[in-house]
């Protein structure tokens, strides 16, 4: 993966309301994606951002956690018809969910059956990316929550994003699916000739051990250009969740809330954005 390059002045992403986009991925289950994927959703809330989460995940885990559960059991249009036929397309706009600390386009039972359909799509991985253009300009980020696998959603969030946030558990399995990951990227990038950079890496679940401490050692090697944020397991990020929260909605007071809050202003840096005060109120679209 390309290192990162020189980012736009703020005024020009403003300018032209182009939104940074983020693939948050690893396709090792169980890694936590959607927990990362929220809480630096609510943690850029907290610096004044406008952020659209997209589920892309047919589990809906985002989905359901942030509250949207009859979202996901809707009937169509859905997120299915979105990236399956063009001519619905602009049925996103509709899709949208209004949340108390980011917009959401939720996942649907529906989303199962993308994966097979798109096989028959034409320009299969550039689905969401045209979609996204008719909402991306009322945001300043856009994290896409990926699936546990690599295939046509994943390929989609790629090339939609072209920037990737990475989490992934301090623990020895993590290498290889880190690797199969880099081997994707690359084979998507040589295959659409474009650049996709890596903004973050972060550590999740960390727990005192030995094999935790060897893991941070290696992503430490692995990224050494990359920032890296080591989140420790919490049951509060549990509770959260439950809640249909972010930690800033459940209990600012968690130590957690400072690490999601640096990641933020790392993003904010690496993408041009000008420091910004607390969020104020967020109001309906």
């Amino acid at each position: 993966m390309a290192p990162p390059e020189k980012q736009a002045e703020p005024e020009e992403l403003n300018d032209v309301k182009q939104p940074a986009t983020l693939a948050v991925s690893n396709q090792k289950g169980g890694v936590g994606k959607t927990t990362v994927a929220v809480n630096v959703a609510g943690a850029l809330n907290q610096r004044g951002r406008d952020v659209l989460l997209v589920d892309l995940d047919p589990q809906g885990n985002a989905t359901e956690g942030l509250g949207f559960a009859d979202a996901y059991d809707a009937e169509p249009p859905s997120l299915f018809d979105v990236l399956t036929d063009s001519e619905q397309r602009g049925e996103i706009k509709r899709l949208v969910q209004d949340h108390a600390e980011m917009d959401v386009v939720p996942s649907n039972v529906d989303h199962h059956h993308t994966e097979r359909e798109m096989t028959h799509v034409r320009r299969p991985t550039e689905q969401l990316s045209l979609a996204l253009e008719g909402i991306g300009q009322h945001y300043d980020y856009v994290l896409i929550d990926c699936p546990p696998s690599l295939g046509h959603l994943t390929d989609n969030a790629l090339y939609a994003a072209q920037n990737l946030l990475i989490p992934a558990l301090a623990e020895s399995t993590s290498k290889r699916a880190v690797e199969l990951l880099f081997d994707h990227v690359t084979s998507i990038e040589r295959d659409f000739d474009i650049s996709i950079q890596e903004r973050a890496v972060v550590a999740n679940r960390v727990e005192e051990t030995n094999e935790a401490t060897e893991m941070l050692d290696w992503f430490a090697r692995a990224f050494d250009d990359t920032p890296r944020f080591e989140v420790r397991k919490r049951v509060a990020l549990q509770r959260a969740h439950s809640a249909g929260t972010s930690l800033f909605e459940y209990d600012p007071e968690v130590d957690m809330c400072d690490v999601f809050l640096d990641i933020a202003a790392t993003l904010d840096e690496q993408f041009g954005l000008p420091p910004a005060e607390t969020a104020p109120a967020r109001e309906a679209r």
